[in-house]
């Protein structure tokens, strides 16, 4: 009998249920696919109701168990990786008030209230106003203050998805402390939430009282309750291991555990992230996340729209593709990953820049092309978004290797695009480093059950839980000669791209202010 860890991987889009073996096996599936991701009530926002979660993971954890059989007697221990920076207000009873809210929710509200005097004065010395009044802007928990007084009133505890999935399974308000990924007052550097001493609690001013207790990564959240049980099939008593989110364990079932090695997310975000034993800011005012392994830092550039460029291609200009997939059984990214070989590397003077939706760091960016003439075709800009995204993510990586004094030795990659040996021979080459890819592209599930495995003593450490489990299948050698001719483009061009478009991006921003208005 080898023992298996039961994981759940809640994504924007869809739920996966997998018993993973201790050598990196996917021994059974069962992926459910959301009908309606999120609903929006009004423009920019997105919404789920969080009993939809929990509704979900049932539904997979009974068919996963009807399909396992036998096997479903050897599940030791059950994790949960998730989204991040998704929220849920639930009163004392641990039922939701309001639907949980997404990361890729845009709504805005306008705090009229200033700073406190000293932290005011803080914030301008160090020159981070702007950065700390936007931040403010953005937050869910600030919205539901101020537009749902009687909301934040019943709400006993704000928690992230991953807290209300742990008190579903476990009857426990609590979550790891590598799942605080949020627009919430935690201090990433002690792993803890802040007190009001913190310079930026005002940020985000949730009292202390409405906030979970944390745990380590690789601790113990609590035991499968008997309700649970009756609605999942999971045995009563087994333990639930805390682990991190989905980008943090993606990079660690990738084995990408020390700074030589670059985690690259094509996902929806898309996302470059290394692991390191110090805090090391990955821009000025923003953290390090904590890592699902535990003690140590996840320095992350975020490109927010990422591989959902795809999607918008497919829809807006991937007809033809979409046509003759159904007729061909395949999918319209096969199809158009095949002829990204038509285009040659730099789409004959196409630049695309990915910053379709706004961050932290660039409030006004707007997505671009430039270039165009008579020589291109949709192809063509199907291959510069493609490239223009990992423009973005080696702007992130030179960032962070700068920043963490480290040198980067290999790329390995997982997300949708990562599927694709189109798209990883040039990220190789755009990079210049050996791209890896992994047995899997459920990275962040293979992340999540080595660290249960290792808490329940199957492991000594991570380190021997990758090499168990984390198996190369494919690498992918750049071609330096096309390199050099993205490099030239990455100097030249691109990173021009952003300074040149800024004081237009805040025209366009501005009038878009005033017709909404």
């Amino acid at each position: 009998m080898e023992p298996l860890v039961l994981t759940f991987d809640i994504g924007t889009q869809s739920l996966r249920g997998v018993l993973v073996d201790d050598r990196g096996n996917l021994v059974c599936k069962r992926q459910i696919h959301f009908e309606q991701p999120y609903f929006s009530q009004n423009p920019g926002w997105a919404e789920q109701k969080g009993e939809f979660y929990w509704e979900t993971i049932c539904q997979a954890s009974l068919e996963l168990k009807a399909a396992a059989g036998n096997l479903w007697h050897d599940i030791k221990a059950v994790s949960i990786t998730t989204i991040r920076d998704t929220d849920i207000c639930v009163d004392k009873d641990g039922v939701p008030v309001r639907p949980a809210i997404l990361w890729l929710d845009k709504r805005e509200v306008e705090m009229e209230e200033p700073f406190p005097a000293k932290n005011a004065m803080l914030f301008k010395a160090a020159g981070m106003t702007a950065t700390a009044n936007f931040i403010r802007k953005i937050c869910h928990c600030n919205w539901i203050m101020k537009n749902e007084p009687e909301t934040w009133q019943k709400t006993d505890k704000y928690l992230m998805l991953s807290g209300y999935m742990n008190f579903c399974l476990t009857g426990k308000m609590i979550d790891s402390t590598a799942n605080i990924i949020g627009h919430v007052p935690y201090d990433n550097k002690n792993s803890r939430w802040q007190t009001a001493k913190d310079l930026t609690n005002c940020v985000f001013p949730i009292p202390p009282e409405k906030l979970c207790s944390l745990v380590q990564p690789g601790e113990v959240l609590g035991t499968i309750t008997a309700k649970a049980s009756l609605e999942t099939g999971i045995p009563e008593g087994l333990p639930l291991i805390a682990t991190g989110s989905d980008k943090g364990c993606e990079t660690v079932g990738l084995s990408c555990t020390t700074p030589e090695k670059a985690a690259v997310s094509f996902g929806t975000t898309a996302t470059v992230q290394y692991t390191i034993d110090r805090y090391v800011e990955p821009q000025r005012f923003f953290p390090p996340y904590v890592s699902a392994f535990k003690g140590r830092y996840n320095p992350e550039i975020e490109i927010y729209r990422g591989y959902w460029l795809i999607s918008w291609f497919k829809k807006e200009f991937a007809e033809k593709e979409e046509r003759e997939a159904k007729e061909k059984g395949v999918s319209a990214e096969e199809l158009l990953n095949r002829r990204l070989a038509e285009i040659p590397p730099g789409c004959e003077g196409l630049v695309f820049q990915p910053y379709f939706t706004p961050g932290v760091s660039m409030p006004n960016a707007r997505g671009s092309i430039i270039g165009f003439s008579d020589v291109h075709t949709r192809i063509h800009i199907y291959r510069a978004i493609v490239e223009g995204i990992n423009f973005a993510l080696m702007e992130g990586m030179k960032t962070l290797e700068r920043r963490m004094g480290t040198r980067t030795k290999g790329v390995y990659v997982a997300g949708g695009g990562s599927r694709s040996d189109e798209i990883c021979q040039i990220s190789a080459d755009m990079f210049g480093l050996p791209v890896y890819r992994i047995q899997t592209y459920e990275a962040a599930v293979i992340g999540s059950s080595m660290i249960a495995f290792t808490a329940i003593g199957r492991f000594d450490d991570l380190e021997q839980a990758a090499a168990s489990m984390v198996h190369i299948k494919d690498k992918f050698e750049p071609d330096m000669e096309v390199h050099k001719i993205y490099d030239k483009i990455y100097n030249e061009i691109f990173i021009k791209i952003f300074d040149k478009l800024k004081p237009l991006y805040h025209v366009l921003s501005s009038e878009e202010g005033n017709q909404s208005t």
